[in-house]
This record gives structure tokens, sequence and C-alpha cells, in this order.
């Protein structure tokens, strides 16, 4: 049972759109990512999804909707439902996904990441 300072973990990466695992339980991993631009539309065909903005702010496109997450707030995609995160500046996020979870869904591109550092 460690204590885990977000901050300091923060601070131990710059690139973006490269989540790390901080945190597992109960078959989730707890992961934080520095997002900036746009990702990729994509969907999670078997997961649910929980984005929680630390620093920044987030954008998250639906197909009939914007949804903007602030810092302390966090919204929960439901599986199956397209999305599309977008910062337009710097944002630091913290995502709660089952282990199973693929980054970009079935979508591959340039930013999906196949595997997840633990820091």
């Amino acid at each position: 049972m460690n204590v885990i300072n977000i901050q300091e973990k923060f601070d131990l990466f710059t690139d973006q759109w490269h989540p790390r695992i901080i945190a597992s339980l109960n078959g989730q991993d707890v992961k934080i990512a520095k997002v900036q631009g746009e990702f990729v539309w994509h969907d999670h065909k078997d997961e649910d999804e929980l984005f929680m903005v630390i620093k920044g702010s987030l954008d998250i496109h639906f197909e009939d909707d914007i949804r903007t997450i602030r810092p302390g707030e966090l919204i929960v995609v439901p599986k199956r439902v397209l999305h599309k995160p977008v910062a337009k500046e710097e944002c630091w996020i913290m995502l709660f996904e089952p282990k199973s979870i693929k980054h970009t869904g079935d979508v591959q591109d340039e930013k999906t990441v196949s595997e997840y550092p633990k820091i």
C-alpha cells in the first residue's frame, strides 16, 4: 500500500497521448496522460471509460455533442459510444479503464499504444 503523488508521476514524462499506469485495482488500471491536439475517433466495444481532468481542459467530441471537462471534473464514456478527445492546450488527464481496453478501440492510428508503462 503506497501513497501515490499524482503531481510527481506527471513530472516523470513529457510525451503526449501515451498513458502510464500509476495503480491497478479490481481488474482496472488507473492511468495518467498528457494530451494536446486531437485524438482519433474511436469507441470501445466492451468497456466504459472514465476521463478525469487534473490540469487544463478536455473537450470530448461525440457524434452529436461536445462536452468540456475541467480540472476536478470527470466524464464516463459508455461502451460503444463513438468519441474523440481534443485538448486545445496541454491537458493532464487521469483514466480509469479495464485492463483489457484497447487504446483506440478497433481503430489503428499513429497514436495507438499497445503497451502501457507502469510508473
